[in-house]
């Protein structure tokens, strides 16, 4: 396959493509937002699992652009909301709606929830788009509970109100390095890495 010196990431969120950069870093090849690179779509995500929004979003902008493109569809699983937001969490709300007041809304709703009955996931995955007409897909999950409040700085979204376990403290709490060591999208991101080294050649 043909060398490639930039890789785009559909997505125009800033925190999102921190994260990926710091993952995908040792590639050698510059990764970029839609955003920089000048382009913008409506992309319908009509898919009934992430994996399919995954794909629409990684398809629509390579047939645009004739680049390599990653996209991926992530969301929160709470298990005593039968499962919501789930593939509905960034526009739980409204997508204009702050998260701090989505994750308050979700705290409420759990108000009368015991602690060993608020477990919830996040899950991503991720799909890159080829110029040939390849996809592939690779996703990543963290299994967790919905904590009582917001905590932690660090991080976006959802990452205030879920807590990890055996760690004591939510996503936000964590440096980036130990996020990206365990998050959803750091395990799907480590996956396609590898696909990627396997199907380019990269430096």
């Amino acid at each position: 396959m043909k060398k490639v010196n930039r890789i785009l990431f559909a997505t125009g969120n800033q925190g999102k493509m921190k994260e990926v950069r710091e993952i995908l870093a040792d590639l050698g090849v510059e990764v970029i937002s839609m955003r920089e690179a000048g382009v913008s779509a409506e992309i319908v995500e009509d898919g009934e699992t992430f994996e399919e929004n995954a794909v629409i979003k990684a398809r629509t902008i390579m047939e645009l652009t004739g680049e390599v493109t990653l996209a991926d569809d992530s969301g929160l699983e709470i298990d005593a909301l039968g499962g919501e937001p789930g593939l509905y969490s960034a526009r739980y709300m409204g997508e204009d709606t702050s998260y701090h007041i989505k994750n308050n809304d979700l705290i409420r709703r759990l108000s009368q929830v015991p602690r060993q009955q608020r477990t919830a996931r996040f899950v991503c995955s991720i799909a890159a788009a080829f110029p040939d007409g390849e996809i592939i897909t690779t996703d990543g999950v963290i299994e967790g509970l919905i904590g009582y409040e917001e905590a932690g700085e660090n991080g976006f979204g959802y990452d205030p109100i879920f807590v990890v376990p055996q760690l004591g403290c939510t996503t936000a709490q964590l440096s980036d390095e130990q996020k990206n060591e365990i998050s959803h999208r750091g395990k799907a991101l480590r996956k396609m890495k590898e696909e990627l080294r396997k199907r380019m050649e990269l430096s």
